[in-house]
């Protein structure tokens, strides 16, 4: 008996591509899928978390929304990954910078996903497991990247269940390990990835500064992300 669609997501088997690129805001996957792709279809609304499938160049690729949250990726990643036959996600986020070499609107790749998560516990490892992006896709988007010439910053981020934290220190702990920024998704991705035997990474525009107040407007975020967006589009 086939296991689609889902409980998450009404497509079909064969609806979504191999690689779907995957913002946080559904409202930024349709923006994609209009602007960017041929003869968009949508193929899943479960929740209004809006999934199309178009070619870009040629390309079959399909981009979906995540929601906030790493409950809320973990579910769909695990299903695309598992059910829907998918090999490759990316995820095309917002981030809060926590470095003062960052400013609005500069591309961040998490090449390592550190987290306050419990959500590794259920592989039941007798450590600490780190959360990484597919080498590949990281290689391939820095190398896009520069042919573009989109500056991209490489290296640690920071994916929180916590956006209101009680804890006023938290934010400079991290930023004294040198993490570039925060946001809530990518871990979860990235274990998803591994134990999946599927590949993943984590592109991020910033959108705000946790640092210097500096933030964009929600109608920013949702449509000023083009560089990224980009950048993933060439890679799928």
């Amino acid at each position: 008996m086939s296991r689609t669609p889902t409980p998450h997501i009404s497509a079909n088997n064969g609806d979504f591509a191999k690689t779907v690129l995957m913002p946080g805001d559904p409202l930024r996957a349709q923006y994609i899928a209009e602007t960017y792709l041929e003869n968009p279809k949508r193929i899943t609304a479960v929740r209004n978390m809006f999934g199309y499938t178009g070619t870009y160049k040629g390309k079959t690729i399909s981009v979906m929304g995540a929601g906030m949250g790493m409950p809320s990726i973990g579910i769909y990643s695990y299903e695309l990954f598992h059910f829907y036959d998918v090999d490759q996600i990316i995820r095309i986020g917002s981030a809060g910078a926590l470095q003062d070499d960052l400013n609005l609107m500069d591309v961040v790749i998490g090449m390592g996903a550190c987290t306050d998560s419990c959500y590794a516990m259920q592989y039941g490892l007798p450590g600490t497991f780190a959360p990484i992006a597919d080498y590949g896709l990281l290689k391939s988007a820095v190398e896009i990247a520069e042919t573009q010439g989109t500056k991209v910053v490489v290296g640690n981020i920071l994916s929180s269940d916590v956006f209101y934290n009680e804890n006023s220190t938290v934010n400079d702990l991290w930023r004294g390990m040198g993490v570039l920024a925060t946001e809530m998704e990518a871990a979860a991705l990235y274990m998803n990835a591994a134990r999946a035997k599927k590949k993943a990474l984590c592109m991020l525009t910033i959108s705000d500064h946790i640092y210097t107040g500096d933030a964009l407007s929600a109608r920013d975020r949702q449509l000023g992300f083009r560089k990224m967006m980009e950048i993933a589009l060439e890679l799928a």
